[in-house]
């Protein structure tokens, strides 16, 4: 239950958390029930792993020269397996692992300059514990999560959720890996340990003083949604802050786990190459460069069901794959490269982006591999890997009207239906039942300025059913989508200029208001949000 000084949200968040009704965690069907009582018969939470995460300012030696200001997590575990938590690259990305199906408390602190809170992408948890911008807390606060793991193993992820300032705190650091784990992906001896490697791919703008840049307000300003466009309208960020707002913002360096220039080094034998595009805005069209098929092993839920080859694979932000890469046959001292491969720039209208020196849909390296040593170990690729039940539409209570929500621009600022962001506001078309499964079409086509968007869905996985184009955008729409993996159990997908999509959701037993919106963050920052709440 949430831990805040402030005793009116306090009150509030333990009203929302008791009225939960926990039956199920739904979709996938294995979920175990989880119930949560009210205070006069609680049950104390009997944590099996309990973590202290801090959001903080730091400074850390990423280039030659100064160091870089950073607001990063830092963190240890107070009880369970000490080993849960580790920090890549000086502490820059944390990963913290956990296994389906254990009870987990965190315990966050905020040690920033202004509010925030994290979502935890992907996991279906209760309303209270998921991570709304209305849970909020101020400098020296404290919030405590306490949840039980209802996912399959996959790879998913942690990130700040502050209104308005989700773009920014992202931006400067506040963003970690979450791993789950289960007994159905340790029966198939996918590589571990070492060769299990988390990459997150963020592209940064740097200025001369190694520090990084974004928009017109250094990480510590309180502009709030909205707050940076009428900035620039009023010249305090000019129109390239006011584009890069409305369109996303663009950096032009990539680092790899917080590194420029990143190099794997790898022996001759298979990695599990997890990889998250925590970028605030860039979709990356990820290929070997020496033509190699990628192999695609999990996406966002977890484990497709049989290995998938893709020549490339196009990855919005918050999207994750999985990838098996099998170094068995190159010898010590081959080099490879991961690289963003060209794509039609008005698929994200890229072409008008005047903020950086690499614009999207450019072709440049996104990381090296250097084969460094031998290794005997058996390279054995399962044929097949994760249950996937089967999609049936028909399921859905809506099958033959299904739930339409168009991103639509006005004032400069973006929205769905015509409606902004707003803290607690819910339509009736934005209300489902808990336990009943629907069809969501979002359409991408009724907006004044059409661009490329990644629409996550909170609280829920979801599997894609159907997309269209129309017709005068499907050479763009060509040029990205022989890389979408639709396959498996998602939360974001990538839907561009002239395009619907249909997803099925199964909506579970948790209760409550959560979140549905784009994760192009200066999109979502600026209203591309809305709340969607399940009743009983």
């Amino acid at each position: 239950m949430p831990d805040i000084k402030n005793p009116k949200r306090r009150t509030l968040l333990r009203a929302s958390l008791t009225s939960a009704l926990l039956a199920s965690a739904g979709w996938p069907p294995a979920s175990r029930p989880v119930s949560v009582q009210s205070d006069s018969t609680h049950t104390p939470f009997a944590p099996e792993l309990e973590v202290e995460l801090r959001a903080k300012k730091d400074q850390l030696a990423i280039w030659p020269g100064s160091a870089t200001h950073v607001w990063r997590y830092d963190g240890k575990v107070t009880q369970g397996d000490a080993g849960a938590l580790v920090f890549l690259s000086d502490g820059y990305v944390p990963v913290l692992r956990v296994r389906r199906g254990q009870k987990v408390r965190i315990d966050f602190i905020n040690e920033l300059p202004e509010p925030t809170i994290i979502h935890w992408h992907g996991l279906l948890m209760p309303a209270a514990m998921d991570g709304h911008p209305r849970n909020a807390i101020s400098p020296g606060q404290h919030f405590r999560y306490e949840f039980e793991v209802q996912n399959r193993a996959g790879t998913y992820w942690f990130h700040a959720h502050p209104d308005g300032r989700t773009g920014a705190q992202i931006y400067f650091g506040q963003a970690g890996f979450l791993i789950v784990g289960d007994e159905e992906e340790a029966a198939l001896k996918l590589p571990e340990g070492a060769y299990d490697v988390p990459l997150m791919i963020q592209d940064r703008k740097v200025n001369g003083d190694n520090q990084f840049a974004y928009l017109s307000q250094p990480a510590g300003g309180m502009m709030g949604r909205g707050g940076m466009m009428k900035s620039a309208m009023m010249g305090n960020g000019g129109m390239g802050d006011m584009m890069a707002q409305m369109m996303g913002f663009l950096g032009d360096q990539i680092l790899v786990n917080g590194r420029p220039d990143f190099v794997l080094p790898v022996a001759t034998r298979a990695y599990r190459l997890r990889l998250l595009n925590a970028s605030n805005a860039r979709i990356y069209k990820l290929a070997w460069n020496d033509g190699s098929p990628l192999t695609v092993i999990g996406t966002d839920g977890g484990l497709v069901e049989t290995p998938l080859l893709r020549r490339y694979v196009t990855l919005a932000p918050a999207e994750r794959i999985d990838v098996w890469a099998d170094f068995s046959h190159q010898p010590p001292g081959t080099k490879m490269t991961l690289e963003s491969r060209e794509f039609a720039g008005d698929v994200a209208m890229g072409g008008m982006m005047g903020n950086t020196e690499l614009p999207m849909g450019a072709r440049f390296p996104v990381l090296n591999v250097r084969v460094t040593q031998h290794s005997d170990a058996s390279n054995i690729l399962p044929m097949h890997l994760g249950r996937v039940p089967a999609v049936r539409p028909q399921e859905a209570v809506n099958f033959s009207r299904p739930r339409v929500f168009s991103i639509t621009m006005g004032m400069m600022t973006w929205g769905i239906d015509g409606r902004r962001f707003e803290m607690d506001s819910v339509t009736a078309s934005e209300t489902v039942r808990r336990e009943t499964t629907e069809i969501w079409e979002f359409r991408n086509e009724a907006s004044m300025m059409l661009m490329a968007h990644s629409m996550h869905v909170h609280g829920v996985q979801f599997r894609v059913l159907k997309r269209s184009v129309a017709t005068e955008f499907s050479s763009a729409r060509d040029s990205v989508a022989g890389g979408y993996v639709d396959e498996g159990w998602k939360d974001t997908v990538l839907i561009v200029p002239g395009e619907r999509i249909r997803l099925l959701i199964r909506f579970g037993g948790y209760t409550g208001t959560f979140l549905y919106h784009c994760h192009m963050l200066e999109h979502e920052d600026s209203g591309l949000m809305r709340n969607y709440l399940i009743r009983a």
